[in-house]
């Protein structure tokens, strides 16, 4: 069995590092660089960095930024933000991502998944969604979870898996920042339905949270957080003992304390 993925995420906006609950109430928290270095340290298995005001703005990602986090890490970068070209993900991947997350630009042509995957391959697309429970059921959401798309989400995912996306970043607007657990029952929709990777984003609060998430559904590979990372509140570190404690199978942070 596969070690699971612990993965802090970095949502920047104007530079800053930024989070909200429920994709809303945005407030800043930190500079991105020197929380690359620190999660670089202290054992995160990969980092997010998501350029959240991207889309909406209706501009690229901030390379110059981007430059300066890759040079502080050694461990796998993804990168998002109004990725909509193959020369978007051309310019992420030269300036240090490793793998690209795509979300409103598949939306907008899902041919850019097909497109991407033939040339740089599966294992360097990510396919980020964005869902919120409406009268759809699972919907899908865009523009920083802002516009309804009227797109079911579990088709969505499963069109993306055979597109070509090599991993699926699942983010509950539902549980997003209010820090009651994730979102087992979406996830366990998902894990029903395709093969790849799936990462779980949303509504993490505590190491008894993870627990759950990997005890209760053994398909998902990695857990994304924000906040309780950002703040110290629960050092990678102590969260991966407290998995192994559990036999739940994680890469050696290599430090004790943070």
């Amino acid at each position: 069995m596969l070690s699971k993925r612990i993965i802090p995420c970095l949502d920047i906006r104007d530079g800053v590092v930024v989070k909200g609950v429920n994709f809303d109430n945005i407030k800043e928290i930190a500079d991105p660089v020197e929380l690359a270095k620190y999660y670089n340290k202290t054992g995160a298995d990969e980092l997010v960095f998501y350029d959240i005001s991207a889309a909406i703005e209706q501009r690229s990602i901030f390379l110059t930024l981007l430059r300066e986090v890759a040079k502080e890490v050694f461990i796998p970068l993804c990168v998002g933000g109004n990725i909509t070209t193959l020369a978007d993900i051309e310019a992420v991947l030269a300036n240090g991502a490793d793998k690209v997350s795509i979300n409103s630009g598949a939306l907008k042509n899902p041919n850019l998944i097909n497109e991407a995957a033939k040339k740089y391959g599966n294992q360097c697309i990510v396919a980020s969604v964005d869902i919120k429970r409406t009268a759809l059921g699972f919907e899908v959401f865009s523009a920083g979870g802002r516009i309804a798309t009227g797109i079911e989400a579990l088709g969505w995912i499963v069109e993306l898996e055979k597109r070509g996306a090599g991993e699926v970043v699942v983010n509950s607007i539902d549980t997003d920042g209010v820090r009651g657990g994730f979102d087992l029952p979406l996830l366990e929709a998902i894990s029903a339905l395709i093969t790849i990777p799936i990462i779980a984003s949303g509504g993490a609060g505590n190491a008894e949270h993870f627990i759950t998430l990997f005890e209760s559904n053994p398909k998902v590979d990695g857990g994304l957080a924000a906040s309780i990372f950002h703040l110290k509140e629960l050092p990678i570190p102590e969260l991966k003992q407290a998995l192994a404690a559990k036999n739940i199978r994680v890469r050696s942070s290599g430090y004790d304390k943070v």
